[in-house]
């Protein structure tokens, strides 16, 4: 019976044990990347982070300037729609 006993204890540790293993590592492997990520960007207060955003900023927009096409065809109609509805709310402002 004792023995039982051991051999049950001895099980529930180890699986409690590989499951907080697995669970630290699928947290790392997930959301660790993510949430430097987000540090990142809510550190926007210190210089170098926000020079580096810059550069980041500036590259893509100097690669997108180097396509023929910044949007994809469904996103140029979208944007087009939008910018006449701005237009038409801006010139009864003007009226």
């Amino acid at each position: 019976m004792k023995e039982n006993h051991k051999s049950f204890f001895i099980k529930s540790v180890s699986i409690s044990i590989a499951i907080i293993v697995i669970i630290n590592i699928l947290f790392n492997i997930l959301l660790g990347e993510r949430l430097e990520k987000i540090d990142k960007i809510i550190s926007l207060s210190d210089s170098t982070t926000r020079n580096e955003a810059k550069a980041k900023i500036r590259s893509e927009i100097e690669k997108g300037l180097s396509k023929d096409f910044i949007f994809s065809e469904k996103d140029r109609i979208l944007v087009y729609k939008f910018y006449k509805k701005v237009q038409k709310e801006f010139e009864s402002l003007e009226k």
